[in-house]
């Protein structure tokens, strides 16, 4: 059987009278039945009482990215500016969720927002408008193209850590990536280690250092072009790899019986 990998969902409104949804990009849903190899479950934003039911049940967990910002609330930051997307039943979901997968030990892979809830959940702080700051760049500069190729092309390089198993993947200390993000990483939580820097200083991908297995964080999105970029892939293929492996483990017992 193929792993079952839950995708965190968003709530956002839909049709002429703007009901709320729960939903998730066809992106995250291909990439699981790609090169993850597993079968995607939509996880609703349904508050910390879904964690306890879902989570013994999943092989692996993907945190999507989002136009929404973790609520500043969650880490004592200040208010947002008018007009920035909250999402509190995602935050009220994915927080606990993460906490809860790490410490059963589900392979999680944290994308953009997910990143951002990751350092958050194990008590990291948050930028909320990095190119505001002084000798920052803006991360954000193609999330308004209507061109999809402009808007999830190339933005910038990423400095890997060096014998760090990002660059293991890469073969590369540096490496291009998208970028479509205001918020990102202020205060990085204790528990994570940060395995690749933007131009700018901006921690771009992280790994949770005691994690009893699979769990990294990327700024970027490599859910947008995996059929074409060999190391998009290959965090999508090392992560699937980590999710059949925990789930042969938890099997095992019941095999044996």
């Amino acid at each position: 059987m193929r792993p079952l990998i839950g995708i965190s969902c968003c709530v956002k409104p839909f049709g002429i009278f703007n009901t709320p949804n729960h939903a998730a990009s066809d992106s995250y849903v291909r990439v699981v039945l790609g090169p993850v190899g597993g079968v995607p479950v939509l996880l609703p934003a349904a508050g910390e009482a879904l964690v306890p039911e879902i989570l013994p049940r999943l092989d692996g967990l993907i945190l999507t990215g989002s136009r929404s910002n973790v609520w500043p609330g969650h880490y004592a930051g200040p208010a947002h500016a008018d007009g920035t997307p909250e999402d509190q039943q995602r935050d009220a979901t994915t927080l606990p969720l993460i906490r809860a997968a790490i410490q059963l030990g589900v392979p999680l892979l944290a994308i953009c927002r997910g990143m951002q809830e990751l350092n958050v959940a194990l008590g990291g702080s948050l930028d909320q408008r990095i190119q505001d700051l002084p000798s920052r760049m803006d991360h954000s500069t193609p999330s308004d193209q209507p061109i999809p190729a402009v808007r999830t092309g190339k933005a910038h390089g990423v400095r890997l850590a060096e014998e760090g198993m990002l660059h293991e993947l890469a073969g590369a200390s540096l490496v291009p990536v998208n970028s479509l993000h205001n918020q990102g990483v202020q205060r990085l939580a204790p528990r994570l280690q940060a395995m690749g820097w933007a131009p700018d200083g901006t921690v771009e991908a992280v790994r949770v250092k005691d994690a009893r297995g699979f769990a990294w964080g990327v700024q970027w999105h490599p859910e947008y072009d995996w059929e074409r970029d060999r190391f998009s892939r290959s965090i999508f293929e090392r992560f699937g790899e980590a999710c059949i492996a925990w789930s042969q483990e938890r099997y095992a017992p019941r095999a044996a019986e």
